[in-house]
């Protein structure tokens, strides 16, 4: 591997991860606004779905962040400057997307491939997160990131869970509590704040094991 190759190769894996500290960053400024918007207004007035707002932020960063490693990890691979890992070698790549490759002498049809698969998926749930990186990395990932982040991997997988849960709830139910119709579960600023410094630990730990 030339050192150009590399240095290419670290620029885009530190683009990755500086768009998912930079999605964090958003998803934690919206906690200022509600701050700053609940010492302006009644308590009539309830900006709680600030909050909310962060949760789904912090969790689509997240996901952003496992597609685009994804798709950079296999690129890597295809091109010859990283090691095919066993899930790579599993991967089937479309008919089309090879003409593309033969055609173009590029990797441009691979990577479409990739992409256009991976629209239609989710990485947010512990087990689609190491199912992705499975594709370019033979790493045991989550005992890994639990070594990184000094706490069991079942703890970190559970808490996870927790605030994906809490995202879907938000996204797709309205956060309304179906023991109290019209009510929606109650959110805090401090239980935000600590899904979000949770989620913006998880990737870098994530990346310090395969960028």
């Amino acid at each position: 591997m030339t050192l150009q190759i590399e240095l290419l190769r670290l620029l885009n894996m530190q683009q990755a991860i500086d768009a998912f500290r930079q999605g964090i960053d958003r998803a934690e400024h919206l906690g200022g606004l509600y701050q700053a918007l609940s010492g302006l207004m009644t308590a009539a007035v309830d900006a709680s779905d600030l909050l909310r707002a962060q949760i789904v932020l912090g969790v689509s960063a997240l996901d952003y962040y496992v597609h685009e490693i994804t798709v950079l990890g296999m690129m890597e691979i295809f091109s010859g400057t990283r090691t095919a890992s066993t899930g790579f070698h599993k991967y089937r790549v479309s008919a089309g997307a090879m003409s593309q490759c033969i055609a173009t002498s590029s990797g441009i049809g691979f990577e479409s491939d990739i992409r256009e698969r991976h629209s239609f998926l989710s990485f947010q749930q512990p087990e689609k997160i190491a199912d992705a990186i499975r594709l370019f990395s033979d790493v045991k990932l989550w005992s890994e990131v639990g070594l990184k982040m000094g706490r069991p991997e079942q703890d970190i997988k559970n808490e996870l869970k927790l605030v994906v849960d809490r995202r879907n709830k938000i996204a797709h139910e309205a956060d309304i509590d179906p023991s109290y119709p019209g009510s929606r579960w109650p959110i805090t600023p401090a239980d935000v704040q600590r899904s979000l410094t949770f989620l913006r630990n998880l990737g870098d730990s994530i990346h310090a094991l395969v960028a």
